[in-house]
């Protein structure tokens, strides 16, 4: 018999699905603690991700990202929102401690609305390219099954606000919790 998940809702979904303002939004209204995964590693990095990237690769960001997810999980914190970045379900121990931490809620955005949302940004390396919207459109693609995997919740954001966003996380992890 496992262990059942932490008190905490986890967040993930591709880059500019709203993870850090749904964060926040959830973090105000639970009066939790937030916890943005990369902010964590550009403190522990002592620079930004664009730079992780362009001086060290993506594989070492991948490290770092790992290397944090980690010790959120030896903390066994509670009561706590975690904000995750796009890419760190790519990798199976990930996926299975981000369910140990708690509640995973993917927030799903289509392609469009994703290029649109990180179109006017230039911190995504990922999608420094001649072709943002066709790389958006692969790498979801890629991590579609990773994230399906991976979240107890799915919650298709198109339509909805970032209130009644909030508000459906707030309800369903009430009754996850609940039942754990």
């Amino acid at each position: 018999m496992t262990d059942p998940p932490l008190q905490n809702i986890v967040l993930i979904g591709f880059m500019g699905s709203g993870k850090s303002t749904i964060g926040r939004d959830l973090a105000h209204t639970l009066s939790y603690a937030q916890i943005d995964t990369d902010a964590l590693i550009v403190e522990r990095a002592g620079k930004s991700i664009p730079k992780i990237f362009a001086e060290d690769g993506e594989s070492a960001f991948r490290d770092l990202e790992s290397a944090v997810l980690r010790s959120i999980a030896e903390d066994h914190l509670q009561g706590h929102i975690i904000s995750t970045g796009g890419g760190i379900i790519n990798r199976p121990d990930n996926r299975t401690l981000l369910r140990r931490l708690g509640y995973v809620v993917w927030l799903v955005v289509n392609p469009e609305e994703i290029h649109r949302r990180t179109s006017r940004n230039r911190n995504r390396p990922l999608l420094d390219t001649d072709d943002p919207e066709g790389t958006i459109r692969r790498l979801l693609a890629e991590r579609t099954p990773a994230y399906r995997e991976t979240a107890h919740l799915a919650i298709e954001t198109d339509n909805l606000t970032f209130p009644e966003v909030t508000a459906g996380i707030v309800d369903s992890a009430r009754y996850f919790f609940g039942q754990a």
